[in-house]
């Protein structure tokens, strides 16, 4: 009587010739994959090592090692904190000439009635390199040699959340991967007991919330992890009573061994981020308390930061909420001690700078909030040798008009400004960037970009650089398409580097 064979008989017992030549398995499916990575066409995702955030290495020598980026969410005016028009001033209440706004698209201004709004900020030289910029920014103003000015920038999005998801992710478009992220997919982290990517939040966060720091279509390991300003770092990280570490640790072995198991059956990278995502937590059940115990810092430190400054009484502020003063100073301090720790990309997201009215007092306030710890976390990168390494970011997801915002029922609304992505600015230090240097210039009211433009992907193809990382080798195949971060285009600003 014959045995019916079954139909996995074949597959498991492969003859010589299926060995040599099959694509999916055996050597021809090893050249293959040797190659793709060999290319660039295949990035190489971590599994083979057992942790999808083992550190890997850059296409070239890199300047940055980290970097912490600052997201004034909402959009700060570069006209009140980064580029003086004097001009603005001498035309306040005209109108702009027709020409100009006829075919401009705005959020809420309507161009009938729209009038120019002068800045009634002060703007002084600072540093060596004499470089501009206004009366609320006094202690970033200390270190302008440090800083790289760009007041060139431009984005394709007016409002807030696809200028968002343009800033972080390159595409004005849900589901892609954030720069954060392609950080970490492209080279790991250094952190053994810390995410690879942290998030910190103060007040009421981002309106885009986890769109700001998702992996997209890349494995869940690269995505940010949110930490908390109040009780554990990340919730549901400590053991519930009665399960001690050694049980917790059996447990999780078992889990281990299950989940390797079905990885081998379906080779699916999830199942390896699953695997590594529940390891990581288990060490940073002793690194996370360790990392927000603050009670190791000076007390000269706390003070440089703000961590101890009173909060002042304007709660009802734009930004404005219980300890949001405390919670960014915090958060900045954090964010160094993230780095030290070997954590490659942090995130610091405040809401909001959205001022379309009532701009000169609420700017101030998140001015006040941001300008002393920001400054102090530049100084105390630069003083532990860290600043090298570590490019800062601060840079929101357009900039405001030079028009005053006329929305119908705001008319005896203080002045503000509407969204502008036609031409804004940002600042950055460290990570190889050149220091005292301003780049890039706008027309006279602040409009337009008339000189050394730069893109919102420009920027990301150079911090990619700045990282030993090729922009268009840097890929991951998702649906066919070898899809990166600069899909939309950009380029290497070489003149911002050092």
């Amino acid at each position: 009587m014959s045995i019916a064979r079954s139909p996995l008989s074949d597959s498991d017992s492969p003859d010589r010739r299926q060995f040599f030549t099959s694509a999916a398995s055996g050597l021809g499916g090893a050249a293959l994959s040797w190659l793709l990575l060999h290319e660039g066409v295949l990035a190489h995702d971590g599994a083979a090592s057992g942790n999808p955030l083992a550190p890997r290495q850059p296409h070239f020598p890199a300047k940055a090692k980290a970097c912490i980026f600052i997201l004034p969410e909402g959009a700060p005016s570069h006209l009140d904190l980064f580029d003086p028009k004097p001009k603005l001033r001498e035309l306040h209440g005209q109108p702009l000439p027709e020409s100009m706004v006829k075919n401009v698209r705005f959020a809420f201004i309507k161009k009938e009635t729209a009038v120019i709004a002068g800045s009634a900020r002060e703007f002084t030289q600072h540093g060596q390199c004499g470089m501009e910029l206004s009366d609320y920014l006094p202690h970033l103003g200390r270190c302008a040699d440090d800083l790289c000015l760009v007041r060139s920038m431009h984005t394709d999005a007016f409002n807030h959340h696809p200028a968002q998801l343009m800033l972080n992710s390159g595409v004005p478009r849900f589901g892609r991967p954030s720069m954060g992220a392609w950080l970490n997919y492209g080279l790991g982290s250094e952190s053994d007991n810390l995410p690879g990517y942290v998030v910190l939040s103060a007040g009421r966060g981002g309106s885009g919330g986890v769109s700001n720091w998702t992996s997209g279509f890349l494995p869940s390991s690269y995505e940010g992890v949110v930490f908390r300003s109040q009780g554990e770092p990340v919730l549901n990280l400590a053991n519930p009573p009665g399960l001690s570490r050694n049980m917790q640790q059996q447990g999780l072995e078992t889990l281990t061994a299950l989940n390797r198991r079905r990885h081998e059956q379906l080779h699916d990278p999830e199942i390896a981020s699953r695997i590594a995502s529940y390891e990581l937590a288990f060490r940073m059940q002793a690194a996370a308390p360790e990392l927000v115990d603050l009670s190791q810092e000076t007390a000269a430190t706390l003070d440089a930061y703000g961590v101890t400054r009173p909060e002042p009484n304007h709660k009802g502020f734009r930004g404005g909420g219980p300890n949001v003063y405390k919670q960014f100073a915090t958060n900045c301090l954090l964010a160094r001690r993230l780095v030290e720790r070997g954590v490659r990309f942090v995130t610091l997201i405040h809401a909001s700078w959205d001022h379309h009215s009532n701009i000169d007092a609420e700017l101030k306030y998140n001015c006040d909030m941001a300008d002393q710890p920001l400054a102090a976390l530049i100084q105390d990168l630069k003083r532990r040798g860290l600043l090298d390494t570590t490019l800062v970011i601060f840079a929101g997801e357009f900039g405001r008009t030079p028009l005053a915002e006329n929305r119908p029922g705001r008319e005896k609304a203080p002045m503000g400004r509407d969204h502008h992505p036609y031409a804004f600015s940002i600042l950055m230090a460290g990570g190889g960037m050149k220091g005292g240097f301003t780049y890039g210039k706008t027309d006279e009211l602040g409009w337009s970009v008339v000189e050394n433009p730069v893109h919102m992907n420009d920027f990301h193809a150079t911090v990619l650089h700045q990282f030993g990382l090729d922009h268009l080798r840097l890929t991951h195949n998702f649906k066919g398409l070898k899809v990166r971060l600069t899909d939309q285009g950009g380029r290497v600003v070489q003149d911002l580097l050092s």
